[in-house]
C-alpha cells in the first residue's frame, strides 16, 4: 500500500475542483478533492499501476489507460483528465516525476528522427492507418486539423469549411496564382483553393500513401488533373517557385532541429512577391518537451513550438512575418466533436481495430482536447512573406475575400470523399534517405 499512499499525497495537491475517487487494487479507496462535480471514479488493476503513475505520469497515464491497468469506472477519461489538469492547467512542475521529464528533455534532441527517412516513417505510423478509421470521426472533407468557429453553435462540417476559407482568404490568392500546400492531406485543402479560390495549380505534397492516393482520386473525380497535381514528396525536395504556399497541421511533424530547413526551403520556393500561410499547434508559454506518451505512441517525431523557437528560423531564412493569428479553444471544440464521434461510432472503429487500439484513441484524443483546454496548447496561423506591400495594409481584406469565397461555395458542386479508391498512380519524388 505504499505507493498507493505515495500517489494520494501526489494527487492531493492537484485537484481542488471535483473529486477523484480512486479503487486500489484490494479494494480499499482514497478520495481527493472538494467532492463538488465532475465527481471521477478510477480503479488500478494491480498494484504496480499506483507506482508506474508516480513514477513517470506523462508517459504511464496513457499507457495504464490503453492496457486496462487503469480502468474508469465513473465518468470519463476526459473527465479524469478534466479533474487532474482545471486546477493547475497542467503544471508540470506540480508532477512527481519532474526529474524524469528534464532528463527525457536533454536526450530528446539525441533521438529526434526526422531526417528524410525518418519522417516518412513517422508519417505512416499515424497517417497510413485505415482512411475508414478517420472517416468515423472528422468531417466529409476529411479535415485532420483545427476547425474555425465562426459562431458556437456551428457543426463541425461548417467549421472545417471556415477553417478552409479563412486561411484562402489569407493567402490573397488571385485566379491563375501557383500554390504549394505542404502537408496537403486527404486533397480537401487543395480542391478548395483550385475550386473556390481560383488557383491555376496547386500541388499537394505529403508523406502519406494513404492519404496521397485519397487526394489524387478526389483530384480524377473532379476533372481537376490539370491544375491539381498530388505528389508523396518530402517538402526538402520540392523544386519550383510558387506564387502562394500554404501549410496546414504539418510543422507540428518537422521537429526543431529542421527549422532552419524547413523556412530554408520555403523561402527558396516562395516567389519573391508570394505569400506563405503556416497553420500549426504551438505553445504560448515557455519551450517545452512534448507529452511522451503521445510521441511514442501516436505521432513520433513531433514537438509543438512556441513563437520564440519558430521566429529565429524565420528570420535567418530571410521571410518577414506579416501577420500572426493566435487561435484560442479552436481545436478543444474540434477534439471535444472528434472524441464525441468516435465515441458513438466506436463499436465501429473496434471491428477494424482491436479493443486496445480504441482505449488509446479515446486516450489520444482526450489527452488533446485536455491539453488545449486547459494548457498552453493553441493553434498559431503565421503570415509569411519576402515584402512587407504584397498584401493590404488592413486586415479587411480577409473578411471581405471570405464573404466572395463564402458565395462560390453555395453554387459550386461538392467534392465528396470516394467510398472506394481504385490503385492509381501518385507522382513520387525520389529522395536520398
Amino acid at each position: 500500500m505504499a505507493a498507493e499512499h505515495l500517489l494520494e499525497r501526489a494527487l492531493r495537491p492537484l485537484i481542488a475542483t471535483g473529486r477523484l475517487d480512486v479503487v486500489t487494487p484490494d479494494g480499499s479507496r482514497f478520495s481527493v478533492g472538494s467532492g463538488d462535480e465532475p465527481r471521477v471514479t478510477v480503479r488500478l488493476a494491480d498494484g504496480g499501476a499506483a507506482l508506474a503513475l508516480i513514477a513517470d505520469p506523462e508517459l504511464k497515464f496513457g499507457e495504464l489507460f490503453t492496457d486496462g491497468r487503469l480502468v474508469v469506472e465513473r465518468g470519463t477519461v476526459y473527465d479524469l483528465l478534466r479533474v487532474l489538469l482545471q486546477d493547475n492547467h497542467g503544471d508540470r512542475g506540480r508532477l512527481p516525476g519532474r526529474l524524469l521529464h528534464t532528463i527525457r528533455a536533454w536526450l530528446r534532441p539525441l533521438f529526434a528522427r526526422n531526417g528524410l527517412a525518418g519522417a516518412r516513417h513517422n508519417v505512416e505510423h499515424h497517417y497510413d492507418l485505415d482512411r475508414r478509421l478517420y472517416s468515423l470521426f472528422l468531417d466529409d472533407d476529411l479535415q485532420y486539423s483545427c476547425a474555425y468557429f465562426e459562431h458556437p453553435d456551428a457543426t463541425l462540417d461548417e467549421a472545417q469549411r471556415a477553417k478552409k476559407r479563412h486561411v484562402a482568404a489569407k493567402l490573397g490568392i488571385e485566379p491563375g496564382m501557383s500554390v504549394l500546400d505542404i502537408g496537403c492531406g486527404w486533397g480537401g485543402l487543395a480542391l478548395y483553393l483550385a475550386d473556390v479560390a481560383e488557383a491555376g495549380r496547386v500541388r499537394g505534397i505529403t508523406l502519406s500513401k494513404e492519404q496521397a492516393a485519397v487526394a489524387a482520386a478526389r483530384v480524377r473525380a473532379a476533372g481537376l488533373q490539370e491544375r491539381i497535381d498530388i505528389a508523396i514528396e518530402d517538402y526538402r525536395a520540392t523544386q519550383g517557385t510558387f506564387d502562394r504556399i500554404v501549410s496546414v497541421g504539418m510543422f507540428e511533424h518537422v521537429g526543431r532541429a529542421w527549422y532552419d530547413a524547413f523556412f530554408r526551403v520555403s523561402a527558396d520556393r516562395l516567389a519573391d512577391d508570394g505569400v506563405m500561410l503556416l497553420h500549426t499547434i504551438g505553445l504560448t508559454g515557455r519551450p517545452n518537451d512534448t507529452n511522451p506518451w503521445i510521441t511514442r505512441y501516436i505521432f513520433p517525431g513531433g514537438h509543438l513550438p512556441t513563437l520564440s523557437e519558430m521566429l529565429p528560423a524565420i528570420e535567418r531564412s530571410g521571410l518577414a512575418v506579416t501577420d500572426i493569428e493566435v487561435l484560442r479553444l479552436h481545436y478543444a471544440e474540434t477534439l471535444r466533436m472528434w472524441r464525441e464521434r468516435f465515441l458513438a461510432r466506436r463499436d465501429e472503429a473496434l471491428r477494424l481495430t482491436d479493443e486496445r487500439f480504441c482505449r488509446m484513441w479515446e486516450c489520444y484524443l482526450a489527452m488533446s482536447e485536455a491539453a488545449f483546454r486547459f494548457e498552453d496548447v493553441v493553434v498559431f496561423q503565421v503570415q509569411l512573406a519576402k515584402r512587407n506591400d504584397v498584401l493590404p495594409i488592413t486586415r479587411d481584406y480577409i473578411a471581405d475575400r471570405e464573404a466572395r469565397y463564402r458565395a462560390r461555395e453555395a453554387v459550386l458542386p461538392a467534392r465528396p470523399v470516394p467510398v472506394s479508391v481504385p490503385a492509381a498512380a501518385v507522382a513520387v519524388t525520389a529522395v536520398p534517405a
